[in-house]
């Protein structure tokens, strides 16, 4: 996936005021790299030039490649750097990777430390155009996207860039119902909030970057994750952490209590509400208070997180008291706390197409996770998707569904036997997916069979452009297999294998301290000798999909690996479910033409592609209010259709009226609303309706009605063509 560091987003600058009120350039600490980033750049490059799954030599060809990732990483807008920037580094263009190889990590922090200089410049001449206002009369318009236009000629030119964009983003507020006042209020917090937030950039966050635009310069899906990071993935594939068991944000200064995991010592507790906010921590019960106001979230994060059932205190300002209110001190003792919100989940919809009900058992896939460490070491209860799907699966066979659905949306991936053993609940042990190393060896790897077939039901699989990786392995070795059908938009085309290399253990270090590799060692192939790479697996019945496909997705990378055939593996297709496609699909142009939700969801991914390819808003008031009112018009309209028999039409359209207001554009940033605000979208967005995901059920119900038709008519014709019984 395409990655950029959060401050990349953030980094909005907001000047300090000299002392005639006008604005200048704040100073911000210089960063430098110090000796470990410097040893497992070095370590990185040794293994990455001789083990990748794409070798590639760390000349001055990778170098200018390395340079052009790192700066589009950086400002993959330009609208920081102007030409004559990229002049001044130009020397550095082909020498980065032989300064990798002496350990020299200067050239990258001095480009960082530069672009820090140019955002802390725009932005003082951002905030300086708060204070005139703009004239909303005039016809001129805003580019939205600057990814693919050159740097900016001059100063002038690059101010006319920011002006325009200061523009836009007061105009929103205005279009939304502030008043000048609040509106120069609310720009004037966002830059300085981003600004603390770019004087927060360390060290440590700066070489990532550095490292990722050199691993992605070779091919996407080669990562370096620092010592955080590292630890961050361990706990997803985990699905598990030591901590309180409490979701935390940042807000302005103040670290807050989000939500509260149940079951877990901050819930238990009693004393914690959602938007307490945490002043100090301190460790094992009798250590000194730390303030950690203004602290960045993740190491606030670590803070208290910590070793199991050791004591961490909290020093929390009440939500509901105010700045100035009485604190409380809470003592927890961590507790390893199960991410439940990113494991698999059940539900079941029920369909009916005419006097004819069935019931559709959901499975929803966030990701293939697996305790690796929990199971190297024998424990007989470690946690992994496929163990925690053959578990939803029993519940559903005793809910007597009639058939099931996968839904791997938005599903990046994970664990490489997870997929295969995923696989084997629906199709036992058979080869699943083949695997070619740099050396062009191709192996199979097979699913162990255990616990066997746990559904032989009707099966579904639903994808869309975000489904990557091990979810494409297992929806294409279902389809291979005939196994059920595949539903959606053509999925993401990553056919990569990475393993995951510390470069602690490589250095012999018992510190962490040099982070880890995320490296790519092999292709993958499906079992008929196809792939997935660049292409995706295609679906057998195609719904519409939001996502872009050429801003998104393996080939809209520069330098993906190409798709290759292999052979053929050895395997038996255990169904052919070809011959229902016809008529599942005649059925399902007809039901998504009388269906309204569905109609309204293609003409809103017609108009984000319209807003795609035109790439500019208009910045004169008149007409963006007519283009505001036309939409809000529209959205009311949808909302009373969709509602419609809920109640009387007076009743329905003041309903829709007020849904539209809670959705309509504020102009406000993440962040920027109050907590109950945001928890309010949260939750509209959770129970929002699901379009895609009931038509996917419609159409396994037909699937369900078209098998008992033909296993009634084969019957029937055997029946028929029986010899008569002796007498």
């Amino acid at each position: 996936m395409k990655k950029t560091l959060l401050w990349l987003v953030l980094a909005l600058a907001v000047p300090a005021m000299g002392a005639t009120g006008d604005p200048v350039t704040p100073m911000l600490a210089e960063l430098r790299p110090v000796q470990q980033q410097s040893q497992a750049a070095h370590l990185a490059a040794e293994l990455l030039t001789h083990y990748h799954y794409k070798t590639m030599p760390l000349d001055a060809a990778m170098s200018e490649k390395i340079f052009d990732h790192y700066l589009k990483s950086i400002d993959p807008q330009r609208i920081y750097f102007v030409q004559a920037d990229i002049d001044r580094l130009a020397p550095m263009r082909t020498t980065l990777g032989d300064a990798m190889i002496k350990e020299d990590l200067s050239a990258p922090f001095a480009i960082f430390n530069l672009y820090a200089q140019r955002a802390a410049e725009r932005l003082a001449y951002a905030r300086s155009l708060l204070k005139k206002g703009f004239d909303f009369r005039q016809e001129e318009t805003y580019e939205v996207d600057r990814e693919k236009e050159p740097w900016a000629a001059s100063e002038t030119e690059i101010r006319e860039l920011w002006r325009k964009r200061v523009k836009n983003d007061w105009l929103r507020l205005k279009l939304a119902g502030q008043e000048d006042k609040n509106i120069v209020d609310t720009l004037d917090k966002r830059y300085a909030n981003a600004l603390r937030q770019l004087g927060q950039i360390a060290g440590r966050d700066v070489f990532q970057n550095f490292m990722n635009a050199y691993t992605m310069a070779i091919e996407p899906h080669t990562n370096y994750m620092g010592p955080t990071a590292a630890k961050d993935f361990e706990m997803s594939m985990k699905l598990s952490l030591v901590g309180i068991g409490a979701l935390l944000e940042q807000k302005d200064e103040y670290c807050i209590i989000k939500e509260l995991v149940p079951g877990g010592p901050a819930a238990l507790s009693g004393e914690l509400n959602v938007g307490d906010r945490i002043i100090r921590v301190a460790q094992n019960g009798n250590g000194a208070m730390t303030d950690i106001m203004g602290w960045r979230l993740d190491d606030t994060v670590a803070l208290i997180r910590g070793t199991a059932d050791t004591i961490v205190q909290l020093d929390i300002l009440p939500a509901d008291v105010g700045p100035d209110g009485k604190h409380k001190v809470v003592s927890l003792v961590r507790k390893k706390i199960s991410l439940e919100a990113q494991a698999a989940k059940k539900s079941v919809i029920t369909v009916a197409e005419g006097n004819t009900t069935r019931r559709i058992g959901v499975i929803n896939l966030p990701s293939f996770y697996e305790d690796l460490e929990a199971r190297q070491r024998g424990d007989a209860e470690y946690r992994s998707a496929t163990r925690d799907v053959a578990r939803l699966l029993g519940e559903l066979k005793k809910e007597k569904v009639d058939s099931v659905l996968i839904d791997l949306r938005n599903d990046g991936g994970g664990s490489l036997q997870e997929a295969v053993e995923l696989t084997g609940l629906f199709v036992g042990k058979g080869p699943v997916v083949q695997q070619r190393d740099a050396h062009g060896d191709v192996s199979v790897l097979e699913s162990s069979g255990k616990p066997g077939v746990v559904w032989d039901g009707p099966l579904g699989v639903l994808v869309n452009r975000s489904s990557a990786s091990a979810s494409e392995i297992f929806a294409a070795a279902i389809q291979d297999y005939g196994r059920g059908l595949l539903i959606g938009a053509p999925s993401f085309g990553k056919g990569t294998v990475q393993t995951v290399i510390s470069l602690d253990r490589v250095a012999k270090s018992n510190k962490q301290e040099y982070g880890e590799l995320k490296m790519t060692i092999a292709q993958f192939f499906r079992i008929n000798g196809g792939t997935t790479q660049l292409r995706g697996v295609k679906p057998d019945i195609v719904l519409p999909e939001v996502i872009d496909a050429d801003t998104f997705g393996e080939s809209s990378y520069d330098n993906p690996l190409p798709s290759l055939q292999v052979k053929a593996a050895a395997y038996a297709p255990v169904a052919d479910l070809t011959s229902l496609l016809p008529e599942l699909r005649i059925r399902h142009e007809a039901r998504i033409k009388r269906d309204s939700d569905f109609r309204f969801m293609q003409e809103d991914i017609a108009e984000l592609k319209r807003l795609r390819d035109k790439n500019q808003v208009s910045l004169n008031e008149i007409e963006r209010r007519k283009e505001r009112e036309a939409q809000e018009a529209r959205q009311v309209l949808k909302e009373a259709r969709s509602d419609a028999g809920a109640g009387e039409k007076g009743t329905d359209q003041k309903s829709a009226v007020a849904k539209n207001r809670a959705r309509r554009d504020d102009g406000l940033q993440a962040g920027e609303r109050t907590l109950a605000d945001e928890l309010a979208a949260e939750k509209a967005g959770k129970s929002a309706k699901d379009p895609l995901l009931d038509e996917a059920a419609h159409i396994l119900g037909d699937e369900v009605g078209l098998l008992k038709s033909k296993a009634r008519f084969v019957a029937r014709i055997g029946a028929e063509s029986s010899p008569a019984p002796v007498q």
